[in-house]
């Protein structure tokens, strides 16, 4: 079954001196999120950016997808602890993701582990969707 998720946005004036408002999402979780150009492509200043967003979605599906790999393979997961870090290069734009997670996975060798890391990395959705980012690095090892 399909689901569709919303996130509602409102923009006032020019890129440079104009300012966003991420108003709502389907969960209701966030709303209030403040967007400029400057907390983009300098210091977030107490705003988001797009690249905070997708950094957030990327680590979340990963350790999704990492979880569900291991799990089938008779590995469950005790915990990942994922981090994304988004680079955004104007006016490349995305130029960059950099994934590490350490995971404490009872019964895999780091060599298995890092394997279902790298299996995640390419299934995860998310990950699908950044194809076009030209560097996608991962960095897995058990803690």
């Amino acid at each position: 079954m399909a689901t569709e998720r919303r996130a509602n946005v409102t923009w006032q004036g020019d890129l440079m001196s104009g300012s966003g408002t991420i108003e709502s999402v389907t969960s209701g979780v966030l709303g209030g999120l403040g967007v400029t150009w400057r907390s983009r492509s300098e210091e977030p200043g107490g705003n988001t950016s797009p690249e905070e967003l997708i950094a957030a979605a990327e680590a979340a599906c990963f350790s999704m997808a990492l979880s569900n790999g291991l799990a089938q393979a008779g590995h469950a997961p005790e915990q990942l602890e994922t981090s994304a870090t988004v680079t955004f290069q104007p006016p490349e734009g995305i130029t960059k993701i950099a994934l590490t997670v350490r995971g404490s996975v009872p019964g895999i060798s780091e060599d298995d582990f890092r394997a279902a890391a790298d299996q995640a990395k390419e299934n995860c959705p998310v990950s699908k969707a950044l194809a076009s980012v030209p560097s996608i690095t991962l960095d897995a090892n058990l803690s």
